[in-house]
């Protein structure tokens, strides 16, 4: 995967980069002109301008900066669900790992939050090599366990990344849908660039069982035995909806939704990822 992580949005950092930032600056890239106002830097202004027009502009540049993101892992006790492809987790710490090397790698911060319903572990963006074994050694170690606090801490996040930044969430996204589109909404409000893995399971989607089964909640105590074929049919109802509904909570806020089932390379879905992500960057 050659292609670099770029974001969508403008990034702000305290180095030079790659990435669009909000403020002007100086660069090669041109921005556009603005009026002269006493006290302006008199080297920017633009002689042929003023030759051509009789009135004082200056140039503007794009200035570039660096990429701060936080890859946020879901490891509430739903995302252990284990089928044919393994776990949604394992998955999601594949992807998150590649993530984190890509991104350091081409000299931009990567950070981690793994959450579960007890604790979250944080480790702040950084940009220096030995930071990612931080970040491999913190993935080796997460599990999937009780229920899920990704909307709390989506939210805790939004208020303590000051600068904007790219926040990458990895979940099967099994909270409440208004409260995630709140969380998503507040990250964007802060100038967050998002971008969320839905993880599912084929079986999830397909619903292809055809003998009664014992449906355990893995983030709680609770179990019902029924007949799928019985069910099938408002299931995929249900789920379509429910599906819908966040794709295009998502589209609203123009965070970017990718819907991953695990029989899917991560490598493809990842080069997809950056692909796009360049591409949009091309254009904005």
């Amino acid at each position: 995967m050659g292609q670099p992580l770029l974001a969508r949005f403008p990034m702000e950092g305290s180095i030079s980069g790659h990435h669009r930032s909000p403020h002007r600056g100086s660069s090669v890239e041109f921005a556009e002109y603005r009026n002269y106002v006493p006290g302006d830097d008199i080297r920017r202004l633009d002689w042929r301008v003023f030759a051509r027009t009789d009135r004082y502009y200056l140039k503007e540049f794009e200035a570039e900066t660096n990429l701060r993101c936080y890859v946020v892992l879901d490891c509430s006790g739903s995302m252990g669900f284990a089928g044919e492809h393994g776990t949604r987790l394992d998955y999601a710490k594949r992807l998150a790992a590649t993530l984190s090397y890509l991104i350091i790698n081409q000299g931009d911060a990567a950070g981690l939050l793994h959450v579960t319903e007890k604790t979250a572990t944080e480790i702040p963006p950084r940009r220096n090599a030995s930071h990612l074994q931080v970040i491999l050694d913190a993935l080796g170690q997460a599990r999937p366990t009780g229920g899920t606090r990704l909307v709390p801490m989506l939210h805790e996040l939004a208020e303590k990344a000051r600068r904007r930044a790219l926040v990458v969430i990895l979940s099967d996204c099994f909270c409440d849908g208004d409260e995630l589109r709140d969380a998503l909404q507040h990250l964007r409000f802060q100038k967050h660039d998002l971008a969320l893995f839905h993880l599912l399971d084929p079986l999830e989607l397909d619903f292809e069982f055809d003998r009664p089964v014992r449906f355990v909640d893995m983030e709680g105590s609770h179990s019902i035995v029924t007949e799928p074929a019985t069910i099938r049919a408002e299931y995929q109802s249900q789920l379509k909806r429910f599906l819908d509904k966040l794709r295009d909570d998502c589209h609203e806020f123009n965070a970017d939704y990718r819907r991953v089932t695990l029989d899917q390379s991560y490598g493809q879905v990842l080069a997809d990822f950056l692909t796009e992500r360049a591409r949009h960057a091309t254009r904005a």
